[in-house]
């Protein structure tokens, strides 16, 4: 490209400024606009970039799609806001980083998918990049290579615990609702289900899940209403192949030295990531019981930690070689679809009290 790369932003609440503060630190990237329909979170945006930083602030995305001020837009604005947004992007030439979760239902994912491949024609050279920046952070990165390097063997159980904080407030406390984040399940994990399904890499088939909303949100009233979001579950899904992953989520654990912890196991040994410390075990059963080598793991390359260990800076620097150098994207909108439909079966078992095949959410 003859000049940096332009970016935009499509919603600027909490995640879109953590989208911006990783963009400012990238190589050839400019922020040259952004669009969110609340004043504040323009102001937000312009804080951000500062204030003395030429920025073109719009309420609609589409008049920032209309600008020809961006050649790349990443989309953060509310959950149930993605679908529409995106197949607007889709219209157009813009390369696009949408954050998780692709959209809140997995019919509305299989079509903003159509959408993509209908405009790949148009546009052949698009860069179209699903946000799931959890697969980029250095623990977890470490776990996926000692996975493809064999040292655990043929995969058959991987567990994935995030105990962690309740969810933050966020502009019109959209988060407080099922019909607005797909639910918690979709919302918040999605991005391991994705980390499942990478790790195993065969399809899901089988989800059981048991959840329940039991702590947190439950003196909050919103026009009349109680939030309806779970704050903790089991969720089990099983794989073509017969192996099987499992996640312990529980969202009022703010007394966790580590908030995510990964373990995946097979038939030659056991790897594992404190993800918040930043240490990675491996353990071969050929070695002998209890033998196990521990290290920390850190990336000398990321220039801004942000929100997620510098897991969104790594992500944005594998968006922009991907735009710059004309790479496929790494992380795909298939990638994002099948880590909602494991979210939505899991909410569908919990809502049914049964075993939910993957296919019943493809079912239309």
């Amino acid at each position: 490209m003859s000049g940096p790369l332009r970016y935009g932003v499509i919603g600027t609440g909490m995640m879109g400024v953590e989208h911006i503060g990783n963009l400012l630190h990238l190589d050839d990237a400019v922020v040259t606009a952004i669009s969110d329909p609340h004043p504040e979170s323009r102001d937000w945006a312009q804080l951000a970039v500062g204030l003395d930083t030429p920025l073109a602030r719009f309420a609609d995305h589409r008049e920032l799609l209309q600008s020809g001020l961006c050649d790349a837009v990443v989309i953060a604005s509310p959950n149930h806001t993605h679908h529409q947004v995106l197949l607007d992007v889709l219209s157009t030439p813009h390369h696009v980083m949408v954050e998780k979760p692709l959209c809140t239902t997995v019919t509305d994912c299989l079509e903003a998918i159509a959408a993509a491949e209908r405009g790949a024609h148009e546009y052949p050279h698009r860069v179209v990049w699903m946000g799931l920046e959890y697969r980029y952070m250095p623990p977890t990165t470490a776990v996926l290579h000692e996975v493809r390097n064999g040292a655990v063997g043929d995969v058959r159980m991987v567990a994935i615990r995030e105990h962690r904080f309740p969810f933050l407030p966020k502009v019109g406390n959209w988060n407080r609702f099922t019909r607005n984040t797909g639910g918690t399940l979709v919302e918040k994990c999605c991005h391991f289900f994705d980390l499942m399904n990478l790790i195993v890499q065969r399809p899901p088939v089988r989800v059981m899940a048991s959840g329940a909303q039991d702590v947190n949100h439950l003196d909050e009233r919103y026009d009349g209403e109680t939030p309806d979001i779970l704050d903790n579950a089991f969720v089990v899904v099983e794989y073509e192949g017969g192996a099987r992953a499992m996640l312990d989520l529980c969202m009022f654990a703010e007394a966790s030295r580590n908030e995510q912890e990964i373990s995946v196991v097979g038939t030659a040994g056991k790897v594992e990531a404190l993800v918040t410390e930043g240490i990675v075990r491996v353990g071969r059963r050929s070695d002998g019981i209890g033998v196990v080598t521990e290290r920390p793991v850190h990336d000398s390359s990321i220039r801004h930690q942000g929100l997620h260990h510098g897991a969104s800076y790594l992500e944005h620097v594998a968006f922009r070689d991907a735009v710059v150098h004309g790479l496929a994207p790494a992380v795909t909108l298939a990638d994002g679809l099948w880590s909602v439909a494991v979210g939505e079966a899991a909410h569908r078992s919990i809502d049914l009290g049964r075993p939910v095949a993957i296919e019943e959410v493809f079912a239309r």
